[in-house]
Formats: C-alpha cells, structure tokens, sequence
C-alpha cells in the first residue's frame, strides 16, 4: 500500500501547477494586439498602418515609401501616409504591443515544477555506491491560485499596450500634418519676401541714382538702403526656416538617402468657404480620445493589482512539495532491504515581521493615484477640446477677414498709387510704399491661413487623441521689415 500510494503524492503538485493552462490565442497570434490597433486608426485619420516584422516586409514598406516620394511633390496626407508607413519609432510602439501579449502569454502559463534528486551515502562500504535515493517535485500553489488575477492584469496591460500604441499613431500623424503646413507655409513665406526683395532693390538702386543727381539727401538714401538691408536679412531668415521646416519633416516621415529628394508645395491651399459645423466637441473627445481611454485601463489594472495584493496580502509563498525516498538497508541476515518512504511538504513564509500592510497601503495609494490621473485627464480632455474648437473658428475668422478685408483694401491703395504715379501726382517713393504694404498684408494673410490650418489639425487632435500640447512648433510668422513706411 505504501508504494501505490507513491504516484498519487508525487503527481499532485503536477496537477495542481497544470490547472488553468490553456493559454488564449489572442497573446499567442502573429502580431498579437496590432489588427485591433490598425482597426482604430482608419475611421479616426483615413490613413492605414503596418507592423513590419521581417526583412521581406521592412523592404516592401521601403519600396512604397519610395515610390511615394521620391522626386514628387507630397500633400499633407501622403506626409502623414509616409510616416505611418516608415517611421521607425511607430514601429517601436508597435512591438511594444507585442511585449505586453507575450508578458499575457506568460501570466497564463503555470510555473514550472522545480524537480530534485539526490542521493545520499554514496560510497557505503555495505551498501555498494549509495544508501537512498531521494526525489521532490515542487510546485508554487500561489501560482495555481492567483494566475486568474494575475492574467486579468496582464490582460489590461496588453490592452492599455493598444491603446497606448493607437495614440502613438495618431500623435505622429498630428506632428506629421503639423510640420507639412509648417513647411509649405516658410516656403510660401520665402516667396512673398522675394518679391518684397525685389521691390526694395529697386527703390534701393533708385535712391542710389537720385543721391547721385542731388535730388535726395543721404537720410532718404539711408532708410532706402536700411529697409532693403533688412528685408535681406529676413529673407535669408526664411530660408533657413523653410529649409529646417522641410527637414523636420523629414525627419518624421523616417526618410533618409535618395528618399529625401521629394518636393513640397510653393502655398498652402486656399480657406475653405466655411469653417464646417463644429459641436458637441466635448462629448466627441470624451467618446473618442484614446489617451483618456488609456487612463482608464490604467484605474482598470491598478483595481485588479489590489485585489492581487489583498488576496496574497498574509501568505505571499506557498510552496508544495512531494515526493519519495527509496531507501536501502542491511538486513539481519545481511542482505540489503529496501523501503520506499512518501512524504509531503508545504512551505510557507511566517507572517512575523512583514504582515503585509505596507504593500496593502502602496496598492491603496497606487489605485487612488490612478484615479485622480483619470480625473485630471478627462477635466483635461474637455478643456482641450473646447480651446481647440475656439481657436479652429477664431482662426478661420481671423484668416478671412486678411482675406477678404485686409488684402483687398491694401490692393486698392496700390492701384490707386499707380493711377497717382502715372498721372505724376506722386513719387516713386510712395508708389514703392503701397506695393510694399500690399505685400505686407499678403504675408500676413499667408501666416493667418497656416495659423488657421494648425488649429485644423489641432481640432482632429483634441476629438481622437495624439495632440502635441500647447502652443503650435515651428516657424513664427513672418512680417515685412520696419522701414519706409512698411507695415509690420
């Protein structure tokens, strides 16, 4: 009887550490967690994303990406298209995705049982090479007994993982949009100073040839040559904006070699006749964002951690151990006996000093950390959202009224000034004053479209996530220089 009960004691750790084993395939799938995270991203920008794995797919990725643009002029959304598809930081996020299914693949499996064997009196004289032979096999019961809570965190890390990567996307798509319209609004830029260059080169020269007759004293000559000085730097200025502008583009798009010979274009697009119907904007960013759906699953796995703590808060190791020692011994009538000796153990820390309560208070404080961070988020959500949808309208207003009010009143000074010029009622001078403020209040036009259009991209942020913080990155806009009556 002793003997039969042998497999029975030293299986049970076995059975016991196998139970639950079935691990879910959602964490064991090629590319775990990525279809959910592709699938998020289409309905929020229209724009797709791959996860690229193996050489073969990373060299197909490069061959899109290249016929895309090289040496062709790319819109705001091919830009955005380019870095979904090649920038290699978004792929980063995306494996990080597949390091929180594979962290769930291991929550789910059961520890391995630690075997050992042992043999004991090795060398006795009466016995031959050993007295007994001793085999355990132990097994973690906490293992077994809180891999359902263990698996339900790992589970809400895999999907926070997802969610975190979404929002990854939509971020470089925003920063990507941003830094095309910051590009193509400094070269557009660069081109309204050209012309100013050249307006003011030639009342520069002018004043340089009445200085000579006598008709205008060093002080007109002076300011002419000043202004055009000025407006010479700033052109240079703008250029070097525009190529750093085109550069972090670039850089976002993950472009580098032979890619990087592609054009962007001379203007931004033209308003739009309306700024569209914008409402209900809170309620669209608190459905939608994705980083404050990230906060809650942060609350969710904080909740299931301390209820974790809280069932292993006393007994945090408790180990099973069974087994069998086969024993042999010199009988009376010196033969060699043997006896096969069962046994089980459990093993298990004493409570006396660390009862538990201070891990008790951290996943406390933990899950009320996690609480007011889902708190603040959402107030946070909300106050971005109402900011954006206030500057996407003001802006579009402000950009109008340079349209359609400032422009216009500044291209009626210029034609009237030439009717003045030709009928010899004024001056060169004072026709080169009109056409530099014409100028001027088309620069300033250009800077409030590319305002307008940054408070767009900003609005697409504020409702799906991926937003870049306050304030808009790049250049500042550009104004004509003080200096002979031109405006600022």
């Amino acid at each position: 009887m002793r003997v039969s009960k042998l497999p029975m004691i030293v299986c049970f750790p076995l059975v016991l550490g196998a139970c639950a084993t079935v691990v879910p395939g959602m964490y064991t799938e090629p590319k775990a967690g990525f279809a959910n995270v592709s699938s998020q991203i289409t309905p929020a920008i229209g724009k797709r994303t791959v996860f690229a794995e193996t050489q073969s797919e990373n060299e197909a990725l490069k061959r899109q990406v290249q016929a895309m643009v090289y040496r062709k002029t790319l819109s705001a959304d091919t830009a955005a298209q380019v870095a979904l598809l090649n920038n290699k930081g978004l792929q980063a996020a995306y494996a990080n995705v597949g390091l929180s299914a594979a962290e769930a693949w291991q929550q789910s499996t059961p520890e391995n049982p630690v075997v050992s064997i042992g043999l004991l009196g090795i060398g006795a004289p009466e016995l031959g090479a050993y007295r007994a032979i001793e085999g355990l096999i132990r097994t973690n019961i906490l293992d077994a007994t809180t891999r359902k809570q263990r698996m339900a965190i790992a589970d809400a890390s895999f999907r926070q993982a997802q969610l975190a990567a979404v929002n990854e996307t939509l971020m470089l798509a925003n920063q990507t949009r941003r830094a095309w319209i910051n590009a193509v609004a400094a070269f557009e830029t660069v081109s309204y100073l050209k012309r100013a260059k050249a307006t003011s080169d030639a009342g520069s020269e002018l004043a340089r040839k009445l200085g000579e007759t006598g008709a205008l004293n060093k002080a007109g000559q002076a300011r002419e040559q000043a202004f055009n000085a000025e407006l010479a730097g700033q052109l240079a200025k703008a250029r070097l904006n525009a190529a750093k502008a085109k550069e972090e583009l670039t850089r976002l798009m993950g472009l580098w070699g032979s890619d990087v010979d592609y054009y962007v274009p001379d203007a931004l697009p033209a308003l739009p006749r309306s700024a569209g119907n914008v409402s209900n904007i809170e309620a669209k960013a608190l459905r939608n964002r994705v980083d404050l759906r990230v906060a809650k699953l942060g609350l969710e796995a904080q909740a299931k951690a301390f209820g974790l703590t809280d069932r292993t808060r006393i007994v945090s190791d408790l180990e099973l151990v069974g087994g069998a020692e086969f024993e042999r011994e010199v009988g009376e009538n010196g033969g060699i006996e043997k006896v096969f000796t069962p046994q089980v153990e459990v093993e298990f820390a004493i409570p006396i000093y660390d009862t538990g309560e201070a891990r008790m208070r951290k996943a406390e404080l933990s899950y009320l950390q996690a609480a007011n961070v889902l708190a603040e988020k959402a107030v946070n959500v909300r106050s971005e959202a109402r900011g954006a949808e206030a500057a996407y309208l003001a802006s579009y207003k402000i950009a109008r009224h340079y349209r359609d009010v400032l422009v216009p009143l500044r291209q009626t000074v210029e034609e009237e000034g030439l009717l003045s010029y030709n009928g010899m009622i004024t001056n060169t001078f004072e026709l080169l004053t009109d056409v530099r403020g014409k100028l001027s209040a088309q620069l300033e036009a250009a800077n409030a479209k590319r305002e307008f259009y940054m408070a767009q991209a900003d609005l697409t942020a504020a409702i799906y996530g991926g937003g870049a913080g306050s304030g808009s990155a790049g250049a500042e806009g550009a104004t004509l220089a003080a200096g002979g009556g031109a405006g600022h």
